[in-house]
């Protein structure tokens, strides 16, 4: 179903923006990648094992050991998987599609059986796998595989048309005649899908007009994918549209999804006889995805596990600062302050009072050295960064993370995000206690543009470069940082 949703612009017109509805049961394209991979893995493991063993029992003879044929069980996946999921087979368009791809599934396998055959030859493993054995296993796993796909196929096609499988965290943002001119098959095969939340840009043929028009729906657009948070943006528009391209890009770069410009009409035409499969291939790379989802988890489970255990050492030292606070100055003891995390999202920070004033708004006054507003416990925390200890607490509760760009307050974030493009990047990832730019000396308050493009360049290339280990070496020099006490007043 559709629901169609209307904004009204600065002339007053209706710009119409349509979207899929919530469905109570959904799964992510993504996710059935992962699960006809693991299918075709587990069926040729299952194959190896009922092979060996039945063969063995109908000879009269013991069941072998079940360890040495898992292993060879699991080399035979990895080699058909490897193989088949570099040809794009576990993708959901092509398994969503009904023709069943038995000429790649024989091929594959039986290839996928030579080598194993010359590997079993090489380290002279027949006294363990039987030779009547593996011709069984050879024989028997294609069945499998091809039986194995079909029941696939036909178990998407139903899910697909239930709305349980689909692209409902896809957006497409486009020209109202390229939307319009992709065929079902075509959504399905671009997309992963042929269900996406779909934003139409106007129609308008003033460009100074139009181009207004088009700020308010990719703005609208960017609102959606935040609330939904959307895994992908499709742009659908005439590659000739340069200008247009280029609007559309700028404005969706505040938001930390992958954009691809699909081709349009005219490529499509030129590509439908030479490799109609393959037009995914077609799409432009306008904006990555900073973070896989693989790589989240693995940063949310440290973040998760250094954060309680900090809490926890640092129990004492948190006890004693805040003791210290209540008595030097009259106050609260925390200070929070309103910022800006991940996907632009709003959250309160935690930290504890350093100052005379609790500023929070429009106007926000950054400290410089000497300041006076500064308590004289606060320079003690602030130079040894022990005020910023409660933000452990946004760490575990997820607005923050151990390492990322530190978050500024939001009269400052709305600043410099008028002066510098590149800005809004930062809040591609969730905002860190330390980060790249501040174990480098980029902390403390930034006086003018240039320092803020400064540490805008250092907290871009920490998301271009992320890993894990780096994450340990920024909290390793952050120990070091802490102690040279540059720029922390």
């Amino acid at each position: 179903m559709v629901a169609i949703m209307s904004i009204q612009s600065g002339f007053h017109d209706k710009i119409e923006i349509e979207y899929s509805i919530d469905r109570s049961i959904f799964f992510r394209a993504e996710s059935i990648f992962y699960l006809l991979l693991a299918l075709d893995a587990f069926i040729i493991l299952l194959s190896c094992l009922l092979s060996e063993v039945g063969y063995h029992l109908s000879m009269g003879g013991r069941i072998p050991e079940i360890l040495p044929l898992c292993a060879v069980g699991s080399l035979a996946s990895f080699i058909y998987t490897l193989r088949m999921k570099g040809s794009g087979y576990y993708e959901f368009s092509e398994g969503a599609k009904p023709r069943l791809e038995v000429r790649e599934i024989l091929a594959c396998w039986f290839t996928t059986g030579l080598l194993l055959a010359l590997i079993a030859f090489l380290l002279k493993v027949s006294a363990t796998y039987s030779r009547g054995g593996f011709v069984v296993f050879y024989l028997l796993t294609p069945i499998a595989l091809l039986g194995a796909r079909k029941a696939a196929k036909i178990a998407l096609a139903q899910a697909v048309a239930r709305g349980a499988v689909g692209a409902r965290d896809i957006v497409m943002i486009g020209d109202v005649n390229e939307m319009a001119a992709l065929k079902k098959d075509e959504v399905l095969t671009l997309c992963g899908s042929s269900e996406v939340n779909r934003f139409t840009l106007s129609r308008d043929n003033d460009e100074a007009t139009r181009s207004l028009k088009d700020v308010q729906v990719i703005g609208a657009a960017a609102d959606f994918i935040r609330r939904r948070n959307c895994q992908q943006i499709l742009i659908a528009l005439p590659w000739h549209d340069r200008a247009r391209i280029e609007l559309v890009k700028h404005q969706i770069e505040i938001v930390p999804a992958p954009a691809r410009l699909l081709p349009d009409m005219a490529v499509r035409a030129l590509s439908e006889v030479a490799w109609p499969e393959r037009k995914r291939a077609l799409a432009i790379e306008l904006q990555r995805a900073p973070l896989s989802e693989a790589q989240r988890f693995v940063k949310r489970t440290a973040d998760v596990v250094m954060a309680a255990f900090g809490l926890l050492l640092l129990l004492p030292t948190l006890v004693i600062a805040a003791v210290a606070i209540k008595l030097d100055s009259p106050g609260p003891v925390i200070f929070r302050q309103a910022r800006r995390g991940f996907n632009g999202k709003s959250f309160v920070i935690l930290k504890f009072r350093t100052m005379t004033v609790q500023e929070d708004g429009a106007h926000v006054v950054q400290a410089t050295r000497d300041d006076s507003r500064v308590t004289r416990i606060g320079r003690l925390l602030r130079e040894s960064s022990i005020d910023e200890l409660p933000q452990l607490w946004n760490v575990l509760k997820g607005d923050m993370s151990l390492i990322g760009p530190r978050p500024h307050a939001l009269a400052h974030d709305n600043y410099f995000e008028t002066l510098l493009r590149e800005y809004a990047f930062r809040h591609h990832v969730k905002p860190g206690i330390t980060g790249w730019a501040q174990c480098n000396g980029a902390r403390g308050p930034m006086p003018t543009v240039e320092h803020a493009a400064e540490r805008v360049k250092l907290d871009l290339w920490y998301i271009t470069n992320w890993s894990l280990w780096l994450d340990l070496l920024i909290l390793f020099k952050t120990i070091f940082e802490i102690l040279r006490s540059r720029n922390a007043y």
